[in-house]
């Protein structure tokens, strides 16, 4: 087992992420949203896309397969849908001014379709489906991953696929939103990496080995040759996967993954459905059924059954209140990111857990 994880405050997190993408060339915006979504993902317990990312996001940088301070271009636009190119900038920014454009359609119109397509790594999609509920909202977004395959498709035992993401968003009347929010493969890729940096071994069932080997060793995934991620669910992820593929790429007029990427870089694109309860004229409707059908399905012997995004919840909680815990390999392969740029973390940013 790997050893204590070291402890950050959030927002002492926030403010060394900014100057690592400041230094890196961003402009405050660029590098204020980013930290933002990295240090959500970790307050939430979504380490695999939070700012143990930073390492790769600087290595794609200076290898030019990530492009900084870029803007989205409108490719089609109506009143009730966009097509936007994120030309290869960070995701963070690209998938936020997309969900903004959305959302005022939705607003206005009821209904509003968003693709957008070759944008870097989006991140946490589960992000976007609560900008949209945070606005009143109901969301649905398909995400595809172009870069070096790492999911068989159910009855294959070789690569083809990404994790290709799947979330839903649904806004509550003063409470949290549920949030639905998944890869289509048993474990992200970056779950798999938190579990190397941990020395953790993964659940049986969800790794082979290049030879089609059940494995646990979550390493087995990053070696050379590399492992292979099997789809949650058989075939019933797998079908998810192809509809992420297909309705997340081919249907904006983005890439699908057919054939070998760029190890190192991801590229994402997402179709968004945003929709507006109040412009249809079901918002009392949807908030009055929700709350009846969460109340029954919690009643008697179910008073602990969860929702979506209620682990999230609790675990945003109690990290801003004790710290986020990072593992010590991330932690400091984010420091060695951060001197790449010519930045040293803050004396006092990090203590040892308990």
């Amino acid at each position: 087992m790997g050893a204590q994880p070291i402890l950050v405050d959030d927002g002492k997190l926030h403010d060394f992420v900014v100057e690592i993408f400041l230094a890196a060339g961003s402009s405050q915006r660029e590098a204020g949203l980013i930290a933002r979504h990295l240090v959500d993902s970790n307050l939430r317990g979504h380490d695999s896309h939070g700012v143990g990312s930073i390492p790769v996001y600087i290595r794609n940088l200076r290898a030019d397969e990530l492009l900084i301070n870029q803007t989205l271009t409108t490719v089609l636009e109506t009143d009730t849908f966009a097509i936007l190119d994120g030309n290869g900038g960070f995701g963070q920014v690209m998938a936020y001014d997309a969900m903004n454009i959305g959302i005022a359609k939705a607003q206005q119109e009821g209904v509003a379709l968003v693709g957008l397509r070759n944008s870097h790594h989006v991140g946490r999609i589960g992000h976007w489906a609560e900008q949209c509920a945070e606005a009143g909202l109901v969301s649905v977004h398909f995400v595809n991953v172009v870069s070096d395959p790492s999911v068989a498709p159910f009855g294959g035992v070789a690569a083809r696929v990404g994790t290709n993401p799947f979330s839903v968003g649904i806004p509550r009347d003063g409470q949290r939103p549920v949030v639905l929010d998944f890869a289509t493969s048993k474990l992200a890729v970056g779950k798999v990496r938190v579990a190397m940096n941990q020395g953790k071994p993964l659940p049986p069932g969800a790794l082979l080995t290049a030879e089609g080997e059940p494995t646990t060793d979550p390493s087995v995934l990053f070696g050379m040759p590399k492992g292979i991620l099997l789809p949650f669910g058989d075939h019933k992820g797998w079908g998810l996967s192809l509809a992420c593929e297909l309705l997340g790429a081919a249907l904006t007029g983005g890439r699908t993954q057919s054939g070998p990427k760029k190890r190192n870089n991801t590229i994402n694109c997402m179709l968004s459905i945003i929709i507006s309860p109040e412009r249809l004229g079901t918002a009392d409707t949807l908030s009055r059924e929700t709350e009846q059908f969460i109340g029954w399905v919690r009643s008697g012997d179910n008073s602990s059954v969860l929702l979506p995004g209620d682990i999230e919840a609790t675990t945003t909680i109690d990290r801003k209140a004790h710290g986020v815990p990072i593992d010590r390999k991330s932690w400091s392969d984010i420091i060695t990111a951060a001197e790449a740029v010519g930045i040293a973390p803050p004396a006092d940013i990090a203590w040892q857990a308990a």
